[in-house]
């Protein structure tokens, strides 16, 4: 029987990222490459393991992940 996973390389391992289709934001955790499937068709796909806030970690498709913005304040000039 072979693997149900494997670990995938991703750029934004350990940065802050934000999930696009919920808009929740957190640290990347992992890129897994997981069988799916429930029946006994495999059917492979890319997730992305984000801890958000909480401390609790989500799934959600690997292309769903993209870098968040955020900026240093900086003070406002008048």
């Amino acid at each position: 029987m072979s693997e149900c996973y494997e670990y995938v390389p991703h750029r934004l391992l350990r940065r802050r990222v934000r999930d696009i289709a919920s808009g929740v934001e957190g640290i990347l955790m992992a890129v897994i490459n997981e069988n799916v499937s429930d029946t006994g068709i495999e059917r492979w796909m890319e997730l992305a393991y984000i801890r958000g806030a909480s401390g609790r970690e989500f799934t959600t498709a690997a292309t769903n992940v993209e870098p968040t913005t955020d900026q240093p304040q900086t003070a406002v000039s008048r």
